[in-house]
């Protein structure tokens, strides 16, 4: 259907337009989302909303809500363009979270909350990769076998179980050699002791829950619903994914943070609070961010291109976001504590062979 603008929106869809239609892109519609065409007009703006919204099967209640959305979008779109004029590694586009505001984003899909950032105090075995050192130049776990798909918490702040449950599946396959996806919704239903479903938990705490509960379902058989759901430990299973222990890996130490990840994927917590998070598209990130923790990932490897270092990070916002699923985020900063907190909190499950 066509979409209408109202006059006092149009002013400012007039002024908006004009600073992009200057822009010329690096990259192509099939990676950002949008040509330098689409915004040379208020008609092909407005089409570009509209196949954007057929493309993501966006479904609005009202007029008004669409025209709600439609000004995030652009000023959305804005952000991407002025970020994609300015930067060199890496890119932004166009989404599925286009049409939410940056404050909407990180209500609905951060979920490492700060009063659980302080660790518990049970005892944790020592790092047991101290003295490794033949660290190789690069290491992708998916191509050995690993890393179970990329998945999608959806509007649930779950993320801390995914970061959890890629970390389990990774060390499961490397010791037994079977890369089993294992369930989510089992930690978000039933580790509540410290955790708190989808308003945020720790991947300590998890560890620590998988440990005393006697491992994890698989996915098959306790399915992932994006909300909490009762607690089922006891499904008439054969068997589960168990651990023997956890550690963590010395903080703000990129070298121990390396020989951990040469060995195995690791539990990350980062800062994905900046707005550029929302909408990367790929290349290596090395964009402004903190170390204010807010989201719970899984580190599967780092290598090198161009003369930049980086972490192979997995995220749990689904195959569309990213590198299909996955950031390439810059390591050997200048920052105090690294990229984005990248190596202020990080954790691996062990288990026995």
């Amino acid at each position: 259907m066509a979409f209408l603008v109202s006059s006092k929106n149009t002013s400012f869809f007039f002024v908006f337009v004009s600073v992009l239609a200057c822009s010329v892109l690096a990259h192509e519609l099939s990676i950002l989302g949008y040509a330098p065409e689409d915004l040379t007009s208020s008609h092909k703006v407005i089409n570009l909303f509209e196949s954007w919204v057929v493309k993501h099967s966006k479904i609005y209640e009202s007029l008004d809500e669409k025209l709600h959305r439609f000004e995030i979008f652009m000023d959305n779109l804005k952000h991407i363009d002025d970020t994609n004029k300015k930067v060199s590694n890496y890119w932004l586009g166009l989404n599925e979270f286009a049409d939410l505001s940056h404050e909407e984003f990180k209500n609905q899909f951060l979920g490492f909350k700060g009063e659980l950032v302080e660790r518990k105090h049970e005892p944790v075995e020592e790092f047991s990769y101290r003295d490794f050192a033949d660290l190789p130049k690069s290491i992708d776990w998916r191509k050995k076998g690993a890393v179970t798909p990329v998945k999608n918490q959806g509007q649930c702040g779950s993320c801390w179980a995914f970061s959890t449950v890629a970390a389990v599946e990774g060390i499961n396959q490397i010791v037994t050699g079977d890369l089993t996806a294992l369930s989510e919704q089992e930690l978000i239903d039933c580790d509540t002791s410290f955790n708190n479903g989808c308003n945020g938990g720790l991947m300590d705490y998890a560890f620590a829950y998988i440990m005393k509960s006697g491992g994890l379902h698989k996915e098959e058989e306790y399915p992932y619903i994006m909300s909490e759901g009762t607690c089922d430990d006891n499904r008439d299973v054969s068997e589960t994914v168990t651990i023997s222990g956890y550690q963590d890996v010395p903080r703000n130490n990129e070298d121990s943070f390396l020989k951990a990840l040469a060995n195995q994927p690791i539990s990350v917590a980062i800062d994905a609070s900046g707005r550029d998070f929302q909408f990367y598209s790929g290349g290596v990130f090395d964009g402004n961010c903190g170390t204010e923790l807010d989201h719970g990932v899984a580190a599967v490897g780092y290598g090198t291109t161009k003369g930049l270092d980086y972490i192979i990070v997995r995220n749990s916002w689904g195959p569309k976001w990213g590198e299909k699923g996955y950031i390439r985020m810059k390591r050997k900063t200048v920052k105090p504590h690294g990229m984005c907190g990248l190596y202020m909190m990080a954790s691996y499950p062990t288990k026995e062979k």
